[in-house]
């Protein structure tokens, strides 16, 4: 059932995209007026913000039901590994044509390359549980609605999954992000040509990909509110980084405006994005059985709307602080403002769970060595996943009490 809702997502996602970046491509009109172009963009991010939510849902229902705790990293790992390319290639296409419709066209096919992939995957491959055609029939969609908002909400009230998700949210929702001026800064007070910016963030999405594959190797270990206290301290400090080019103090250690922007302009950024990794973990773990998918999906909205409402603080801050494309004096202000509002959520840090569900631990302290093998075996390679889950019944039925 999921699956089918994500491929008809998929559809929708590429009507509105196409629609968008196709008519970035094709008219000159949406790519010079500006009412336009901002519908464009809109319309882009709806379509890319649908898509999140749906991913995060299938690979937490994915993971539940073949027993593969920390699924979110591997997905992680392939968004990051999908941004630098994407990066790398659409920098390259840039720098060679100079041409940006041509590749916002190449974007559109790309979109249409998914969609086809998509619609020819089908559900059964994916091992996902399989929905009775027979009680989708018989009761109302309004009434199949009800029932799972009301379950999602007796799960995302409860204790366990409520005090993280406020922490996280709020979080988010506390900091004004100016990445808008301070980019506008870097292009127009200190003349960095894009590509420099493009760069890094290239170099921000090797960042993530490493920590993401540390995190899956070590971070684990580590006690998740002692975790999560060093990556939002090291996001307050990693925001201080734009007040050294702001107030020109790399000059005086010898780096360059290009060099410092190139290295360190996507850091803050980078360490945002992965302080999602171990909450995704997280709620994946905790979530009722039959309910993975409403809990992500529940906690991908969230996240999407605290971005946004981020995003909005940022626009009333630089307003009020008088930044203007002539007139960024107070642009210091605003960075200080944003390194004290990262700090004010480790007031609250205890609201994250010192530690990974205690039902996790039991079930992979309860695994033989041979399934713990076989488990690795069948996340690495995929076309030996169904022989994989044969020889894990086997060893289910051989020996009791591993079911304990």
């Amino acid at each position: 059932m999921l699956f089918i809702l994500v491929v008809l997502i998929e559809y929708l996602i590429f009507l509105l995209e196409v629609l968008a970046w196709g008519q970035l491509a094709l008219t000159s009109a949406a790519s010079e007026a500006i009412p336009a172009l901002m519908a464009c963009v809109l319309l882009s991010n709806v379509g890319a913000s649908i898509t999140e939510v749906a991913k995060d849902a299938l690979v937490a229902e994915y993971g539940k039901k073949h027993r593969m705790p920390g699924l979110q990293s591997y997905a992680f790992m392939a968004s990051a590994a999908g941004g630098i390319l994407g990066n790398l290639i659409g920098g390259y296409f840039l720098l060679k044509t100079q041409q940006p419709k041509l590749m916002f066209l190449a974007f559109s096919a790309l979109l249409a390359l998914q969609l086809v992939v998509t619609s020819a995957t089908r559900e059964e491959s994916l091992g996902l549980a399989q929905s009775s055609n027979y009680s989708v029939v018989r009761e109302p969609i309004t009434e199949i609605f009800r029932k799972q908002y009301s379950d999602l909400m007796v799960a995302a009230t409860g204790e366990s999954i409520a005090r993280p998700l406020i922490w996280i949210v709020m979080s988010i929702l506390a900091v004004p992000v100016l990445s808008g001026s301070i980019f506008c800064y870097q292009t127009q007070c200190l003349n960095l040509d894009p590509s420099v910016i493009g760069m890094s963030k290239v170099i921000g999405q090797l960042l993530l990909l490493s920590l993401t594959v540390f995190y899956d190797r070590y971070g684990k270990r580590i006690p998740m509110r002692k975790l999560i206290g060093i990556v939002q301290i090291t996001y307050a400090a990693s925001l201080l980084l734009d007040l050294v080019l702001v107030k020109q103090l790399n000059l005086k250690l010898g780096i360059s405006n290009e060099w410092f922007a190139l290295c360190f302009s996507g850091l803050a950024e980078t360490i945002a994005i992965f302080k999602l990794l171990p909450f995704h973990v997280l709620f994946a773990s905790l979530a009722p059985s039959g309910f993975e998918g409403s809990l992500m999906s529940f906690l991908a909205s969230a996240l999407c709307f605290s971005s946004v409402f981020s995003g909005v603080l940022g626009v009333s801050l630089a307003t009020f602080l008088g930044l203007t494309p002539g007139n960024y004096s107070s642009l210091h202000i605003g960075i200080l403002i944003q390194f004290v509002a990262a700090l004010l959520p480790l007031r609250w840090l205890s609201y994250v769970p010192m530690a990974q569900p205690a039902a996790e631990k039991g079930k992979k302290r309860g695994q033989s060595k041979r399934t713990r093998k076989y488990r690795r075996v069948g996340r690495v390679v995929v076309d030996s996943f169904y022989s994989y889950r044969r020889i894990r019944e086997s060893d289910f039925d051989e020996n009791p009490l591993l079911t304990k």
